[in-house]
């Protein structure tokens, strides 16, 4: 990975962020895009679903712009909503922007605030490992993450629209396997992650504390569970 920001005077230097940025890294994102995109169409059909009209489905991915999330609230979704339970779930399952944001701070940190803290919107999990993957090549320009959440943002609230629009002609997502779509997603990120064998200490608490976190509490905290322990080993091994 490309330094912290000192110059040779021991001086944290500003980040980088420039429009050259961006344009790099929405190229970086096009070869992701379709997999997202298709999600979004998922949530679109289930959003009609789940009785929401056009615009709020479109809004809600517009403002929110949390996949995994958006379906997760939906599957708990009733009349009147139970508003306490949508966001504790919301919050168990973008629990882990926590530790994304974590390992930003030392590079976004060199940005004025006006400009760190809404770039983080954009803040999506193929967006933060493309950002990271370019740092590490030595692309030490933070509007990575802007090209990138653009594409997409812009895919995702088009293809909402798009599923919500051809939802009756669809039929059941499940029939079409999308309902796999998400998992499949994940995978291909965590994949692209893997560094060696090194790797399976983190990945393996992960995985077990996930599961018997599943196995034993309510909604989706398992995944901050799931996250910290493998982060936590992660740290340990790397600072060893």
């Amino acid at each position: 990975m490309a330094d912290g920001g000192l110059s040779p005077s021991g001086a944290t230097t500003p980040a980088p962020f420039t429009l050259r940025g961006a344009l790099l890294g929405a190229r970086d994102a096009l070869p992701y895009a379709p997999s997202a995109f298709v999600i979004g169409i998922a949530f679109g059909l289930a959003a009609r679903s789940a009785g929401l009209s056009l615009v709020e489905a479109v809004l809600m991915s517009g403002i929110v712009f949390a996949g995994s999330a958006q379906l997760l609230v939906l599957s708990i979704w009733s009349t009147p909503p139970a508003v306490l339970a949508l966001v504790f779930a919301t919050l168990a399952i973008n629990s882990r922007f926590l530790l994304m944001g974590a390992t930003l701070r030392p590079w976004f940190s060199r940005l004025p605030r006006r400009v760190a803290y809404p770039l983080l919107y954009f803040l999506v999990d193929a967006g933060w490992l493309l950002a990271l993957r370019a740092r590490e090549q030595g692309r030490d320009d933070a509007a990575q993450l802007l090209g990138s959440g653009l594409v997409f943002w812009v895919g995702w609230v088009v293809a909402t629209a798009i599923g919500w629009s051809g939802g009756s002609a669809l039929g059941d997502p499940r029939r079409l396997g999308l309902d796999f779509i998400m998992v499949a997603f994940f995978a291909a990120i965590l994949g692209a992650t893997w560094k060696g064998a090194q790797d399976l200490w983190s990945w393996g608490t992960a995985a077990a504390v996930s599961l018997l976190g599943a196995g034993l509490l309510p909604g989706a905290w398992y995944v901050l569970l799931g996250g910290l322990a493998g982060s936590l080993v992660g740290a340990w091994r790397h600072g060893r």
